[in-house]
């Protein structure tokens, strides 16, 4: 059998053979017209009555019936070639027509023009959804991005290896999904959050370079960036480095060419910057700031220490200048104080610019020095407008970071085409957890923090500690994070008794990396970059669900095999569990 393809063009007169579903069918009375479809492409079938058996099976066929047909491939008449499709310049008259299988009239639809599905029935039957040729290409190409990144990582050394699924629960940020176990009552496997106590591990094994497409499971809630569950990290470790700056030099020649070679799409600056993790927050608010545009915060505390203006009378005061921003319209203008109250501000003041006039609410209470020490400092011109945060420095931050990506997404500055990566660094070594009242790890207790025991020993201000931890991020998306680890047992003891552990914790959770460390552990660094939604913004998508075969859904549940579900009585007392119901 032939597979459909641009191939069947050279061979015109000769006889082949060719299978797939019914993509449609027309009865044109006298012939019968069959557009077959296969994983390539689409490619018409002529049924004439001389040929009767075939003829009489075409009469019954349907959409997405499978098929068979044998025939001779000819050129189709100028007037009747359709320019639409790769092989329309060709057809194929039928000698034999079999037909494989029936199918039901679908409950989804199979083609990308015409209605879509409602994703939740999409999802439900997938396995028809993915016969949509936009489906099938997105996984073909994410078998290609596959092949891009393992060629890359065998051309630089890093070896393979594989890790297993099921581990030890490990602090990574997010809920474990936990898997009891049979043999052992009353204890627990975990399924891996990330590879990081292993991959750790392999260099104390003497690994030069370790890399795998590593599956990971953490209960978070889904979103459109975010799948719920499962999904896949390229995970890379290098033995003997002991600075991040090492690591980030190694694979972002990798993650430039899948921008420009797999994706075909353009770099904002071939240099990548940069960016410290406490500079991030104060111009954009944000650890993960779009580079594609930039309206900058600018800090006018200083400029405006002296204004009567109450609101302006706060700890922090910052503007972001938006070019252009004198055409927002009044429902624009709501819309963005909207979102500001959502993210905790009063309000929303701004200045229009134009005609050399400022015009606004505030005004009113700035003196002329005032109003120009602002158009100075944020650059602004007339037709450009500036809104201002007021509060303590965070929720400032906070505010005027989301309404800057609303000014972003309103005036149509996220151009898909382009890709604008940058590194964070520095992240802060711990933060402050508002919900529990304590300190506790800013990410996890595996970097190492910049200075060692000194920088923890010392440091009065346990907030003002760095990582050497990092993260890329690609058009305001993370993509990657990365540190230097902390391979150090007398370290890893020190970041804990911080927190209040005494070594007995630290040595129960992580007794297998703590023993392994005191046997010569080299420096080691790396990264794991979250290929789901890096493939994702390559692909210029929205919603990360599309990228996969078979997710699940907002809900975080499979339609398609109906889990999570109930199990059998004997399956949970073999594995020593109890469902214990409310009492409501």
């Amino acid at each position: 059998m032939r597979s459909l393809s641009t191939e069947l063009k050279s061979e015109i007169g000769k006889k082949v053979s060719v299978s797939g579903w019914v993509n449609s069918r027309r009865d044109h009375g006298g012939l019968i017209f069959i557009d077959l479809r296969d994983h390539k492409g689409v490619i018409q079938l002529v049924i004439t009555p001389d040929v009767a058996e075939a003829f009489k099976t075409a009469e019954g066929l349907r959409d997405e019936f499978v098929i068979s047909a044998t025939g001779n491939v000819r050129e189709r008449a100028p007037e009747l070639k359709n320019p639409n499709i790769e092989t329309g310049d060709i057809e194929i008259v039928v000698d034999e027509l079999t037909l494989i299988n029936k199918s039901e009239p679908l409950p989804v639809n199979t083609h990308d023009e015409g209605d879509p599905s409602g994703e939740d029935l999409r999802l439900k039957y997938r396995y028809l959804d993915l016969r949509r040729p936009s489906m099938q290409q997105t996984l073909r190409r994410r078998a290609e991005y596959y092949r891009c990144m393992r060629r890359y990582m065998d051309e630089h050394d890093f070896i393979e290896v594989t890790t297993p699924i099921l581990a030890n629960s490990s602090p990574e940020g997010a809920r474990d999904f936990l898997v009891p176990s049979r043999l052992h009552p009353g204890k627990f496997y975990a399924l891996p959050q990330a590879p990081q106590q292993f991959k750790q591990l392999l260099m104390v094994g003497g690994i030069p370079r370790y890399y795998q497409i590593a599956p990971c499971f953490r209960d978070e809630d889904p979103r459109a960036d975010r799948l719920y569950g499962d999904f896949y990290q390229l995970d890379c470790e290098m033995a003997f480095v002991d600075d991040g700056e090492v690591v980030r030099q190694t694979l972002e020649p990798l993650i430039k060419q899948l921008v420009t070679e797999f994706a075909g799409k353009e770099l904002v600056s071939n240099d990548v910057p940069r960016i410290p993790y406490r500079e991030a927050m104060e111009k954009y608010g944000t650890d993960k700031p779009d580079l594609r545009y930039s309206l900058e915060m600018v800090d006018l505390t200083e400029a405006l220490k002296n204004v009567e203006f109450k609101v302006f009378q706060a700890p922090c005061v910052k503007a972001i200048r938006v070019p252009g921003g004198a055409s927002f319209t009044r429902k624009q203008i709501d819309e963005f104080t909207d979102l500001a109250r959502k993210n905790g501000a009063g309000g929303l003041a701004y200045i229009v610019f134009g005609d050399g006039e400022a015009k606004g609410p505030v005004v009113k209470f700035l003196k002329d020095e005032e109003l120009k020490a602002v158009r100075e400092k944020t650059g602004a011109e007339d037709g450009d407008a500036v809104f201002f945060g007021a509060d303590e420095r965070e929720k400032v931050n906070k505010v005027l970071g989301a309404v800057r990506i609303a000014f972003a997404d309103t005036l149509g500055l996220k151009d898909d085409n382009k890709v604008a990566l940058c590194w964070i660094v520095d992240f802060p070594f711990y933060e402050w957890d508002d919900g529990a009242n304590k300190l506790d790890f800013g990410h996890n207790p595996f970097s190492l923090p910049k200075g060692g025991l000194k920088a923890i020993r010392e440091t009065e201000n346990k907030l003002d500690i760095v990582a050497d931890q990092y993260d890329m991020v690609m058009n305001g998306y993370e993509v990657c994070s990365g540190a230097v680890r902390n391979y150090n047992p007398e370290i890893m003891y020190e970041v804990f008794g911080v927190l209040g552990y005494d070594q007995e914790y630290v040595a129960k959770k992580f007794g297998g990396m703590l023993n392994a460390f005191k046997f010569g552990a080299p420096p080691h660094a790396g990264c794991a970059f979250g290929i789901d939604r890096m493939f994702m913004v390559l692909e210029g998508l929205k919603n990360i669900r599309d990228i996969v075969a078979f997710p699940k859904n907002g809900s975080g549940v499979d339609l398609m095999m109906n889990s999570p579900s109930a199990v059998d009585d004997n399956q949970l007392e073999e594995a020593h569990l109890a469902i214990i119901e409310d009492e409501e």
